[in-house]
């Protein structure tokens, strides 16, 4: 099923992508360093939270200055502790919604995105390891300045859940950004 559902969204992404190429408009790529906040509430047992630097590559095309869609892989937790390892990344596709306040696509901005991504979490200790997918929505905001039509830096948020066989995970990353349009 979850296979059926991330086909469907590349689908629906590349025919998007394909009516973009008739218009007139920017593809982007990006990249965001930061820091992932994950809270992890195990049924039953409690809850625990911890943070690890995250990173993230996206892509996708503006439509207008205003509207583009994308596609993302996030690597939002990996940290190796007492023998044991955990690790969560997402596969995401979503729209992407800007506005600038500047004259000539340059200045200041804010945006805001959403989208469906697919969370996989891996564990590897003393008893074995697991790998489970989650899918959610994510969303986001940010702000930042374009120093011209093709490169600008913006300061993220984004929210990411994922439930997993009796673990919930709420993951919030801030990150610095960049990105280039062509």
């Amino acid at each position: 099923m979850k296979k059926i559902l991330v086909l469907s969204c590349a689908l629906v992404l590349a025919s998007l992508s394909t009516v973009a190429m008739a218009a007139e408009g920017q593809a982007f790529v990006g990249a965001e360093v930061g820091r992932t906040e994950a809270d992890f509430d195990i049924n039953g047992l409690g809850s625990a939270s911890d943070s690890d630097t995250s990173f993230s590559v996206r892509g996708g095309y503006y439509f207008t200055n205003n509207f583009a869609v994308e596609a993302s892989y996030n690597n939002l937790y990996d940290k190796k502790d007492n023998g044991a390892q955990l690790k969560l990344n997402s596969f995401g596709v979503g729209v992407l919604g800007k506005k600038n306040f500047g004259v000539n696509d340059s200045g200041f901005f804010v945006d805001g995105r959403a989208g469906l991504e697919i969370v996989q979490g891996d564990a590897d200790d003393a008893f074995g390891s697991s790998s489970e997918n989650s899918t959610e929505f994510y969303f986001g905001v940010g702000g930042g300045y374009d120093f011209n039509e093709s490169f600008g830096l913006s300061l993220n948020y984004t929210y990411h859940k994922a439930g997993f066989d009796g673990v919930d995970v709420d993951a919030d990353t801030l990150a610095v950004g960049g990105e280039y349009r062509f």
